[in-house]
C-alpha cells in the first residue's frame, strides 16, 4: 500500500506545526524546509483547516498552527481524511465492479482485513508520536534550507 503525496505532505504539515506550537508556522517556511511547491502546500493547508486539523490566520503575520493538541490528531483520522478513494482493488466499488468472480473470490475479505490493520496501527498514534524532541526536529528543519 502507498499513500499519496497529499498525504505525506500532510503529515508533514502536522508535523512542522506541532514542532512549533504554540507559534505560527508560514508556508513559506515549510516550503522552503521541506523543499515544496508552495502551491502544492496552500491546497494541503487549506484541506488541514477545512477538516479541523489546523488553524489559520490570514493576513501579514498570519500563518497556522494546530486546530487542537497534537496528542489528540490521531494519524489515523489524517490518512482516511487524504485518501479519499480507499478502493484497493475493483470489487470494492460494487457500482464499477466487473470481476465474474467476485462471488466465489475471497481476495476481497483478504484485502479488507489488511487494510483495517493499517488503519488500526495508525489509529493508535497521534501527530505527537511522529517526533521525538521537538528541538531535535526544529534543528534538522532549520539545516534544510
Amino acid at each position: 500500500m502507498r499513500i499519496q503525496t497529499y498525504t505525506d505532505y500532510s503529515l508533514r504539515v502536522l508535523i512542522h506545526a506541532a514542532v512549533k506550537a504554540p507559534q505560527l508556522v508560514t508556508v513559506q517556511e515549510v516550503a522552503q524546509a521541506f523543499r515544496i511547491s508552495k502551491n502544492h502546500l496552500m491546497k494541503v493547508i487549506n484541506g488541514l483547516s477545512r477538516a479541523g486539523f489546523l488553524a489559520t490566520v490570514r493576513g501579514r503575520n498570519g500563518g497556522f498552527t494546530l486546530a487542537r493538541p497534537a496528542a489528540s490528531i490521531k494519524v489515523g483520522d489524517v490518512v482516511r481524511f487524504t485518501e479519499q478513494d480507499t478502493t484497493l482493488v475493483e470489487c470494492f466499488d460494487a457500482r464499477r465492479n466487473r470481476c465474474v468472480i467476485t462471488p466465489a473470490c475471497r481476495l476481497k475479505t483478504v484485502l479488507y482485513d489488511a487494510q483495517e490493520a493499517f488503519y488500526g496501527v495508525l489509529d493508535r498514534h497521534s501527530v505527537a508520536d511522529l517526533f521525538g524532541a521537538p528541538e531535535t526536529v526544529l534543528r534538522h528543519l532549520a539545516t534544510a534550507k
